[in-house]
Order: structure tokens, then C-alpha cells, then sequence
């Protein structure tokens, strides 16, 4: 019995389970099998394998580079035949299947310098447009870009570190350690995506949906460096390729409300309403539905979470772009800003009027009307804040001749409303640059309306002198209350 374990020990391999690189997935992207001799395409030299006999589904592994290996460099394109290069180029991309370990910077160290260098190579090849790459050549590409940047993100700063949430603004990014490989991925896929030659109804097979929702996570990156290609990559897809386009819109919608309404935290806000900004630039009118429910659902509650401040330059960009395509829109808009003006934070408060602003700007007399009286409260709100640099923001919308204009037009509402901020900023403000202000823009009213202004002036000092008669009889009755209590006291 014991003999026969030790002869079944040392049975023959059968061809199936033959050395095979297809087994571990490191033979050429796509063939399944290695290429064998000096004149072959094989690019990864083993001392030894595992003896395991599972085909890999995936013909570009998505781990590090196995034990015991030599990676060798390949010769230039323009060192071979133009016939060669397509085979080449396979072989190259064979090379940067694998991704190497960072977190150490002296380990595999020639290795990481051969895929660099032949990452630069292929970049070149595509952007030089030495010829149009063939179909399988495209899908081995694609499929050599998914195994490098489709990742597990590492954890966010703020994730499962036990200290407390710091203001985004404040925080460090981080830089992704694999960059010098990644930045040649992308611009890879970039060069690929921007390329006269390729064909879309091609591209398409490989860049399908999976693959741009996928892209779309990535956003979600703390290196502001990825982020910034995904924006130009992501751009480019929904300009050429056009049946990606709803897609596009629903995912970065459900990435904006599961920030809103769930998370409040994702690096990549700004950057997705950058592409947004060109999206909605290109509207035609009529404008859709389902563009006027994104701007209310979306784009207006966005100004609600407290990192508004981070991405508030693209946020306000799309804003404004509504109400340019479509001036009906700035009703809805400034009472959107109204509903989720800040109570103190007086930065985001200096945000919101420049802003505002800008929508104003865009907007008709008609729907100015529609939303005069909320609008100038708070307005009068800010010419009296403690704050000087939102008083100064308050008052420099008189310096926009547009708003002016509406103003004017509209005076005999505005000016009751905001008279008593005014004067009280002239009698009471603090800073001095904001009594100069508030005098220029009472000039402005009493030129545009001396009537007017005189009423409301007269309003103001009856006002006033109530406000001093109830003031003398609350004290006269605290007098009063005070000698009944004195009368009553009982001594000790």
C-alpha cells in the first residue's frame, strides 16, 4: 500500500497540466497561451510555477507580478517592421498587465522603470497615429487599463481613523503612491478616447457601461491628480460616445444624492459639476424635465452640506447656466438660495450673494417680481450682519447696473423693505468702509425717487419715535414694580 502512494507521488503530468502560462494568466493578453523561444513574444521568464490546472477568466491578472520572475524590455516600434508593430504592441501591453507594489519605493524597482518606459512608448504609438490599431489590439488595451485603475480605493481620511471629521478644506489629499504608473493609463485611454482613428462603434464593445460606471466610482479618488483625468476622460466618452450619455447623468446624479442626503463626504464634487457645467451648456430648448428636476433635486439642495464652499465655483457656474438657457427657471432658483441661506456662517453667506448676483444678472423683470419681498429681506438681513465682508457683499450688488436697473424699476417695494437696514448701518455699523457704502447706495434712491425716499424717511422717524415711547414705558413700569417691591421688603 505504501508503495503505491509513493508511485501515485510521482505520476506524470498529463499535457493539460503542462507548464501553460494560461493557468496563472501572465501569457499574452488575449491568446490564453504563452509563446515559447528566443523569437516569441514572451516578455515574463519563470523559475518555477504553482501546479494548479485552473484556467484564469481574465487574461490580464489583476494582481502584483508572481515570485521568481524577469521582466524584459522590448525593443522600439520604430525598431521593427511596420507589419511587427501590431504584435508589438500586444507584447508591450503584456507588461503593464501587472501591477506592481508601491508602498515599498526599493523594491522591483527595474521593473516599475521597464513598465514605465513602456507605458510612455505606447502613449507615443497612439498619439502619433502611426496606424489604426487594430480591434483586438483596442479590447487587450482596455482590458490592460481595467486591471491598473480599477481599484479598491483606500479608506478616506476621515474612515476608520477615530478621530473626529475635519473640514475638507483643511485636510491634506492624498497622493496615489502608483501614480507615475496610473498617469500613463490614463492619458493612455485619454489619447485612445480623443483619437481620430478610433472608431466608436468599435470602442463602444469595450468601453461599454460596466466600464464608465466603473470610471464614474473612481471619482470618489483623494488625489486630486486621478481626478482631474477622470474629468477629461469622462468628458470625452459623453461627448463621442452617445449612448453612454443617460448613464452618465444618472450616476453622477446618484453619487450627488447619496452626498446630499447620506454622506456629506466625496472628493470628487467639484470635478463631476465641471462636466455638468459643459453638459448643461449644451441644453437645446425647449429644456427637458428631467434637466429642470436635476436642477432642483440636485444642483439647489447642493448648497446645503458644509463643504459647499469646496465646489461652490462649479455649483454656481451650473446654476447660472439654467437661468441663462432658461430665464423662467430664476424664480424657482433665488428661492431655492433663499431656502438654504446660511443662518452663521458668514463665508458660505459672502458665497451665496456672489452667486446670487450672477443669477440676477440672468434674470427678466417678470420673474424678479415674483420673488421681490423674500429676496430683500434677507438681503437687509446681510446689510446689517456684524460681519463686515457680507454688509460689503450685500452692498456692492447697487455696483451691477443690471440689478440696478430692476431695482429701479421696482423701487417703491425694494426700498421700504431695506430702508431701516440702511439707516442703521449709518448709525450703527462698526466698520467705517460699510458707512461709506450704505451712503452711496441712499444717494442712489433719493436720486432715482426724492419722494419716495422722503416717505420712507418719515416712516423710519415715526418708527423710531414709537419704538422710543414704548422704550420710556417699559422703564417707567420696571420703576414702578421696583418702589412696590421695595415697600414690601422684609428686614432681618
Amino acid at each position: 500500500m505504501f508503495k503505491k502512494i509513493i508511485k501515485g507521488g510521482h505520476k506524470k503530468l498529463s499535457k493539460s497540466d503542462s507548464i501553460d502560462g494560461s493557468l496563472h494568466g501572465y501569457g499574452l493578453p488575449g491568446s490564453g497561451h504563452p509563446v515559447l523561444g528566443t523569437n516569441s513574444s514572451v516578455v515574463v521568464n519563470y523559475a518555477s510555477r504553482p501546479g494548479h490546472n485552473a484556467k484564469s477568466s481574465n487574461p490580464c491578472p489583476r494582481t502584483t507580478l508572481p515570485p521568481m520572475f524577469a521582466v524584459e524590455p522590448l525593443p522600439l516600434f520604430k525598431d521593427v517592421a511596420v507589419s511587427d508593430r501590431q504584435n508589438l504592441f500586444l507584447r508591450k501591453l503584456q507588461i503593464c498587465c501587472f501591477r506592481l507594489d508601491f508602498s515599498n519605493t526599493l523594491k522591483l524597482v527595474r521593473e516599475k522603470e521597464i513598465k514605465r518606459q513602456t507605458l510612455l512608448e505606447l502613449v507615443d504609438f497612439i498619439q502619433a497615429g502611426s496606424g489604426k490599431i487594430t480591434e483586438r489590439c483596442q479590447e487587450e488595451m482596455i482590458k490592460m487599463v481595467v486591471v491598473n485603475i480599477f481599484r479598491c480605493l483606500p479608506p478616506a481620511s476621515h474612515e476608520n481613523t477615530g478621530q473626529e471629521a475635519k473640514d475638507p478644506e483643511d485636510e491634506e489629499p492624498y497622493l496615489e503612491p502608483s501614480w507615475p504608473h496610473l498617469q500613463l493609463v490614463y492619458e493612455l485611454l485619454l489619447r485612445y478616447i480623443v483619437s481620430s482613428d478610433t472608431d466608436t462603434k468599435v470602442a463602444k464593445k469595450y468601453i461599454d457601461h460596466t466600464f464608465v460606471s466603473k470610471l464614474i466610482d473612481l471619482f470618489g479618488s483623494e488625489d486630486p491628480r486621478e481626478r482631474e483625468y477622470l474629468k477629461m476622460i469622462l468628458h470625452r466618452i459623453y461627448g463621442k460616445f452617445m449612448v453612454h450619455r443617460p448613464l452618465i447623468r444618472k450616476a453622477i446624479n446618484n453619487i450627488f444624492y447619496r452626498f446630499i442626503y447620506e454622506t456629506q463626504r466625496h472628493s470628487g464634487i467639484g470635478e463631476l459639476l465641471e462636466i455638468l457645467g459643459s453638459i448643461i451648456h449644451g441644453f437645446t430648448l425647449p429644456m427637458k424635465e428631467e434637466h429642470k428636476l436635476f436642477l432642483v433635486r440636485v444642483l439647489i439642495p447642493l448648497h446645503k452640506p458644509k463643504a459647499v464652499s469646496t465646489y461652490h465655483q462649479q455649483l454656481s457656474y451650473c446654476v447660472v447656466q439654467f437661468v441663462e438657457k432658461d430665464y423662467k427657471l430664476a424664480d424657482k432658483v433665488i428661492r431655492g438660495l433663499l431656502k438654504y441661506w446660511p443662518m452663521i456662517n458668514c463665508q458660505k453667506e459672502v458665497l451665496f450673494l456672489g452667486e446670487l448676483e450672477e443669477v440676477l444678472e440672468a434674470t427678466q423683470t417678470a420673474e424678479f417680481q415674483r420673488c421681490i419681498v423674500p429676496l430683500f429681506r434677507q438681503i437687509a438681513r446681510c446689510l446689517n450682519s456684524a460681519h463686515f465682508q457680507v454688509s460689503e457683499r450685500a452692498l456692492f450688488l447697487w455696483n451691477n447696473e443690471h440689478i440696478v436697473g430692476l431695482i429701479a424699476h421696482n423701487r417703491r417695494v425694494i426700498l421700504p423693505i431695506i430702508f431701516e437696514a440702511l439707516e442703521r448701518n449709518i448709525q450703527h455699523h462698526w466698520n467705517e468702509d460699510i458707512h461709506g457704502l450704505t451712503a452711496n447706495v441712499l444717494k442712489m434712491f433719493l436720486e432715482m425717487d426724492a419722494e419716495l425716499f422722503d416717505e420712507c424717511e418719515a416712516r423710519f422717524a415715526e418708527k423710531k419715535a414709537k419704538a422710543r415711547d414704548l422704550e420710556e414705558q417699559r422703564e417707567m413700569i420696571w420703576k414702578k414694580l421696583a418702589e412696590r417691591g421695595g415697600d414690601h421688603m422684609v428686614t432681618v
